[in-house]
């Protein structure tokens, strides 16, 4: 029979204190993602949104032995490098949407005061001569 937690040993981690063992899944993520990160502060100018890229030049920068653990590095820094680009693309886009609004704006204040009549004042012969 297996237990909940691999790790679980009733003498060393009693059952109140199951909620202090780090579960397996979230401290590999937090791995691959703090070793994505140090090789991106150094080189991220060289890494692309293109996996096999990312993977060849991984080989380059750092020494990673697993396999596996190359493989899920350049996946995350793909990821990251798209997401990037893809928040860029998202600004770029509200920057460009926010001035075209403007400008729009403006135009149509500019017709609106174009087709205000204007106002004429007529002055009567009678006034002049008084």
């Amino acid at each position: 029979m297996m237990n909940a937690l691999p790790c679980w040993n009733p003498i060393r981690n009693p059952i109140w204190e199951w909620y202090k063992i780090p579960h397996e899944t979230l401290f590999r993520v937090d791995r691959i993602t703090s070793l994505a990160m140090q090789v991106l502060e150094k080189y991220k100018e060289k890494f692309t949104a293109d996996f096999a890229h990312n993977k060849k030049l991984l080989d380059e920068v750092a020494i990673i032995r697993s396999k596996g653990l190359k493989n899920e590095m350049a996946g995350y820094i793909t990821k990251f490098i798209k997401r990037e680009n893809d928040s860029k693309a998202q600004k770029e886009l509200v920057e460009t949407e926010q001035e075209v609004e403007q400008v729009e704006a403006q135009e149509e204040q500019e017709t609106a005061e174009e087709s205000m009549p204007q106002e004429i004042i007529v002055e009567s012969a009678s006034e002049e001569t008084a």
